[in-house]
């Protein structure tokens, strides 16, 4: 394997975990040449994979390890690198949590020379905010989405982001700049196109499933009709016969009936309308053909139910690779019945599973002029934009181990807010090594590492932004006794910075002024 792999180049190795590089490491060898492309500093999924940042920094302390920091950086503008680079500064220094202060580490960013082939952008000092405004979660999205939706009306050829913290939040964003008609492309867990077939299968499962359950029967007709429902003359025909279908006492007599009980014929009143009785009768036909095919197995009744549902071959495509995602379920669970692979769609159709598609934001995404990217913060990692929107950046989505912080991994209704994941892992670590189990410790090394990565993945919004860049916070759903969220430290911090930064440059203006009076000044004496 050495002599048909001679080069390894990793990127990203960041990320990798400390068997991915044991496995490098082998294949390698002790002469071998092994290149390790990676940065520290954007390690940000530490708390959900077995990746750690210390495998990088410890592999570059080694002494056969040849270090070549690369600390250019041409993305953003002067303003923006400045603003990272004291992030990193701040957390080193004057973090509260002494623990997190070895999150960021340098070498501190720097500008491109000037003759470099990508040059910085031009620098818009005045164009980095972060408003005090105490939003609400709603208030917020609606604030950053309007705002958006203005600036690109004003520049309509530059890129812009919405960066959320959570998968959810971005799925409210994008529901907000569908109301208010912004165009918008999203980086979710699943493309729009993807979720929406997802979702169209799933429904007609459900159906197959439940063959008895008229309201069923009657989501199955709006979805085999929902690209013709927005058609102004057809609509009223369709919502007829669709609370036909949900007024069947028996979804069989319709279905499947029995000689002289055809419950079109003895509904003559109801369905007197020429239309409606032959929209009902072609929807029967079909739906006749999808029973016959619900004997097969799941790959091939849904490339059977695909040939009906589909005329677009990414979506027929779309439901191949769906064939295949179940088939091999089913090989797994061979006990699974429709209702399993039913909730394996849906959690595709309802954005609570990743699947790659085959629309540009799954196979190779360029930030289009003109609209606006909706996506998580991790989902931004490696990309760019003008103008970007770090939303959410309160102390629960950012703590910083501070008495007032919370944390979505600790439940309220766990007795003295005890992190039940760390802690169970902490029990077994102690059972398999003969060591002392102390309750607690495991919550608080737990927070100690969500507010490292945190920091880190507040580092990697805020590069993000080319020119121009926006940090809003919320104070959180209000129930019960639960204080409102604040903002995170490290937007404080970086806040006040910039505020004081702003004051000296128009001290320093108004000075200049002084000095140097404008011409009309100078002739008027």
């Amino acid at each position: 394997m050495r002599r048909k792999w001679p080069f390894i180049l990793e990127d990203e190795a960041q990320d990798s975990s400390l068997l991915q590089e044991r496995i490098l490491r082998n294949l390698a060898g002790a002469s071998g040449n092994w290149a390790r492309v990676g940065d520290p500093n954007q390690a940000i999924y530490e708390t959900f994979t077995t990746a750690k940042p210390e495998n990088l920094l410890n592999f570059l302390a080694e002494e056969k390890v040849r270090s070549l920091p690369m600390p250019e950086s041409g993305r953003s503008s002067a303003s923006v690198i400045q603003l990272a680079n004291h992030l990193i500064e701040w957390t080193r220094g004057e973090h509260p949590t002494p623990a997190a202060r070895r999150a960021l580490n340098p070498p501190l960013i720097q500008p491109t020379p000037p003759d470099d082939p990508q040059p910085n952008p031009p620098d818009k000092p005045d164009e980095i905010y972060f408003p005090e405004n105490k939003f609400s979660p709603e208030k917020e999205l609606e604030a950053v989405s309007f705002s958006v939706k203005k600036w690109l009306e004003n520049y309509p050829e530059q890129t812009a982001a919405i960066l959320v913290p959570r998968n959810k939040k971005g799925f409210d964003v994008a529901n907000v700049l569908k109301r208010l008609n912004a165009p918008y492309v999203e980086l979710l867990n699943s493309a729009s196109t993807t979720r929406s077939a997802a979702g169209v299968l799933a429904n007609t499962l459900k159906h197959l499933s439940k063959p008895t359950d008229a309201k069923q029967l009657a989501t199955l007709f709006r979805v085999w009709k929902r690209h013709e429902w927005d058609i102004e003359e057809a609509a009223p025909l369709f919502e007829r016969v669709e609370r036909a279908l949900q007024s069947l006492r028996k979804t069989e007599d319709y279905l499947w009936p029995r000689p002289g009980h055809d419950w079109l014929d003895d509904n003559e009143e109801m369905l007197a309308d020429v239309e409606v009785h032959a929209l009902l009768t072609e929807f029967r036909a079909l739906v006749q053909v999808w029973h016959a095919a619900a004997i097969l197995p799941i790959d091939q009744l849904l490339l059977r139910l695909g040939q009906d549902l589909f005329d677009q071959p990414s979506d027929l495509a779309l439901t191949h690779k769906f064939a295949l995602v179940l088939r091999q379920a089913a090989r797994e669970h061979p006990d699974w019945r429709l209702p399993h692979f039913i909730e394996e769609l849906s959690q595709i159709a309802r954005n609570q599973r990743r699947f790659i598609g085959f629309e540009e934001e799954d196979i190779g995404f360029e930030p289009p002029p003109g609209k606006v990217t909706v996506a998580t913060m991790h989902r931004a990692k490696g990309l760019e934009w003008d103008r970007v929107y770090l939303t959410g950046v309160n102390n629960y989505n950012f703590p910083s181990g501070q008495p007032q912080d919370q944390y979505f991994s600790e439940k309220w209704f766990i007795r003295d807010a005890l992190n039940l994941e760390a802690e169970t892992l902490a029990q077994l670590s102690a059972v398999e090594l003969g060591k002392e189990y102390l309750e607690g410790e495991a919550t608080e090394q737990a927070r100690t590492e969500l507010v490292k990565e945190r920091l880190r993945l507040f580092y990697v919004g805020l590069t993000r932004a080319k020119q121009e860049l926006v940090v809003t916070w919320n104070t959180g759903r209000q129930f019960g006794q639960k204080p409102p969220n604040q903002p995170a430290s490290p937007w404080f911090a970086l806040q006040s910075w910039l505020e004081l930064k702003r004051q000296r440059r128009v001290a320093n203006q108004t000075d200049a002024q002084k000095i140097h009076p404008p011409d009309d000044q100078n002739s008027a004496r």
